[in-house]
């Protein structure tokens, strides 16, 4: 069975995050919008069916990127433009990283990652 970790993240300008595909890319203002966003991203594959049906030879996407985790947390907190992330769940780094950047580009830090 998976382990559980929590992540925590940070984006510094919010309301300026976002990625590179208009169709792919968050474009709310608040963290819980973000939030919201990000944990449906997590739990559901409609972000990244999306994502996959865009590339050039979609068949050679490596299925494992589509993993989803049901039991996926956000919460976001904002301060001023700042927001600090925290996710819970079995999904690799890899796959909140490949999520996050599709939804708001380079526009983040990783912080922390410990057991959940």
């Amino acid at each position: 069975m998976p382990t559980r970790q929590r992540f925590i993240f940070s984006i510094d300008d919010l309301p300026k995050a976002r990625g590179e595909s208009h169709e792919l890319s968050f474009s709310g203002g608040s963290a819980e919008s973000f939030a919201g966003l990000l944990q449906q991203s997590l739990r559901e594959p409609t972000l990244w069916q999306r994502w996959k049906a865009m590339q050039p030879d979609p068949d050679a996407v490596d299925p494992s990127l589509g993993q989803n985790d049901p039991a996926a947390t956000v919460e976001a907190h904002q301060s001023d433009v700042h927001v600090s992330v925290t996710v819970v769940t079995t999904l690799p780094h890899a796959i909140i990283q490949h999520r996050m950047t599709l939804l708001i580009g380079k526009h983040w830090t990783l912080r922390d990652v410990s057991s959940a």
